[in-house]
């Protein structure tokens, strides 16, 4: 079991969590992202071109992050993109999802076996996890569909010109820019 990957993902909750339970105004949790984002873009430059190697980076990287961007700067990048770009409720809903439907999907990937595919049964449960996290931040025509987004973006890795399209990217930003342009466009539901 990846445990140190699980626990930098669950870790990902207290950024959004500072905001929830009062002790921080959405501006500082803006400025606290993009300072991370920062300092991760700066370490994945040094790693990928300058050859910097810590243990840290071999304990909690895969394969494929070798020589593409390591899934902690894109979870950072990501959480900074969707707290600039979209309301509280929603920054707030993506980074959550990211922090705990994600790792959670992965324990019980692994618990089933090696198999690199998600299961049916894994997706399901991380679908109705998905659904819970959304329901208090987004409006209940966006839920459904950021659930099946997010569920799409961690059963299926892409790659795009030999870049792998890691979840740690595509579920923050998907699921944001899913619930905008359906508490956006689409009316509510009664």
């Amino acid at each position: 079991m990846d445990y140190g990957r699980r626990l930098a993902h669950v870790s990902g909750v207290a950024v959004p969590g500072l905001y929830l339970i009062g002790l921080v105004e959405w501006r500082t949790i803006r400025y606290l992202v993009a300072a991370g984002a920062a300092v991760a873009v700066v370490l994945e430059f040094v790693r990928l071109f300058v050859g910097l190697d810590w243990v840290v980076y071999d304990r909690l990287t895969r394969e494929y992050e070798q020589d593409n961007p390591a899934g902690y700067a894109l979870a950072v990048v990501s959480a900074a993109i969707v707290a600039w770009v979209f309301e509280p409720a929603i920054a707030v809903a993506a980074m959550l999802l990211l922090a705990i439907a994600d790792p959670l999907a992965g324990v019980l990937s692994e618990a089933e076996g090696p198999d690199t595919r998600k299961s049916y049964g894994v997706m399901m449960v991380t679908f109705a996890v998905c659904v819970l996290i959304a329901l208090p931040f987004l409006p209940p025509r966006a839920v459904l569909p950021v659930a099946a987004v997010v569920v799409a973006a961690d059963a299926l890795k892409p790659r795009v010109y030999g870049f792998v399209i890691d979840d740690n990217f595509s579920i923050p930003v998907g699921a944001a820019v899913t619930a905008w342009l359906l508490a956006t466009y689409l009316p509510p539901l009664v």
